[in-house]
């Protein structure tokens, strides 16, 4: 664990050097910028949902959950830190956000390639048990893993994901706040207040940001980006750009 409290505090100081050093030259400084603007849906691209699957309701940004398939950013991202805050709104559910996609699901899963960042609802072990085994309570919520051939290293590994060192998720009808910092192919993960997990060596660490449709009711509200400086980010590393 020290060596993950290491990592974070790195990224931490390198933000904060990027900042100064951006003000020392006189060039723009990093903030915070909404991405979802609280009434439309601008900025989004609806890859392979219906189009009643994504909508804006009183400043909010509320998913059907249905069919199964994405939103993405207009846009690809590299180094960032992405504040989101979501709620489930029936028991467990499921959903994500995925980092440096490529935005491209596929015909079965209906899923794109990158890094997920998990949203499960608290009930989801107990609804989902199999062979009467019930899935960790790790698998609850912000348990991060490469998908569609992007590999990670774990900070905490269940298999080949990471897994969160604690608890920290609300149930269903309440607001949880997920802070991602992402640098250089490395993600920390904070949920309600505390980074609790994380991973390194991304094979893909530039690409489109996706929000996850996945059978229930999810709402969002406040998803803003604050962009860092670039890294040095080679093609094979990056996503492919869609015209």
């Amino acid at each position: 664990m020290a060596v993950a409290f290491q990592v974070v505090a790195a990224l931490e100081v390198a933000a904060v050097l990027g900042i100064a050093a951006a003000r020392l030259a006189g060039g723009p400084v990093p903030e915070f910028r909404d991405l979802f603007n609280g009434r439309d849906l601008s900025g989004w691209v609806n890859v392979n949902t219906d189009p009643d699957t994504w909508q804006v309701r009183d400043g909010m940004l509320v998913c059907t959950g249905k069919p199964i398939g994405v939103m993405r950013s207009a846009r690809q991202y590299e180094n960032f830190v992405l504040h989101v805050e979501w709620m489930h709104r029936e028991p467990g559910g499921n959903s994500g956000v995925f980092v440096w996609s490529d935005a491209k699901p596929g015909e079965k899963n209906r899923l794109p390639n990158g890094v997920e960042v998990q949203m499960l609802e608290l009930e989801w072990p107990e609804l989902h048990k199999k062979d009467g085994v019930t899935p960790p309570v790790a698998y609850v919520h912000g348990e991060l893993f490469g998908v569609g051939g992007v590999k990670t290293l774990p900070d905490t590994a269940r298999g080949t994901r990471s897994m969160s060192v604690e608890n920290r998720c609300k149930g269903r009808g309440e607001w949880n706040t997920y802070d991602v910092v992402a640098v250089d192919g490395v993600i920390k993960l904070s949920v309600n207040g505390k980074f609790v997990n994380g991973i390194a060596k991304s094979t893909q660490k530039k690409g489109y940001l996706c929000l996850e449709s996945e059978g229930a009711e999810i709402w969002f509200r406040n998803i803003k980006i604050m962009e860092l400086p670039p890294g040095v980010t080679t093609a094979e590393q990056t996503a492919p750009e869609i015209q």
